[in-house]
């Protein structure tokens, strides 16, 4: 789940036309992420080792747009329908093999550069990591 307290809403895009755009206007990459937030521990792993890490949040709020596409499992945390299918349609272009987690770097056109899921890394390695896609 995403720790609000520790991440603004602005950080985590939820409207993928407005992320296209924003990364566009702005020369930054997209990092996509699918994540199974309340079912999948290596994407609870990703949140609180990395995305949750202020010096990823740092870096990523001058280099990157974040958008995040949850598959959440528990009733509770179900996500409206407009959302969920959404998450479906990203999934089924950038995820078709169903990876959780999977982070998908696309540049500012849309173009996927690499992917890659959960590393047992610091958010610097991580970082670097993404920076070589």
């Amino acid at each position: 789940m995403i720790n609000t307290a520790r991440l603004s809403a602005q950080e985590w895009r939820t409207d993928w036309d407005t992320a296209k755009v924003e990364a566009e206007q702005g020369n930054k990459k997209i990092i996509l992420i699918f994540s199974g937030s309340d079912w999948c521990i290596p994407c609870i792993k990703l949140e609180k080792e990395i995305w949750e890490n202020s010096s990823f949040i740092q870096y990523a709020e001058q280099h990157y747009v974040l958008f995040r596409a949850d598959f959440p499992k528990r009733k509770k945390n179900k996500l409206p329908e407009t959302i969920q299918q959404l998450n479906d349609r990203l999934a089924a272009e950038y995820n078709p093999k169903g990876y959780f987690p999977l982070v998908v770097v696309l540049d500012s056109k849309g173009k996927v550069k690499g992917q890659l899921g959960y590393e047992k890394l610091t958010p610097k390695a991580y970082i670097a990591l993404i920076e070589q896609l």
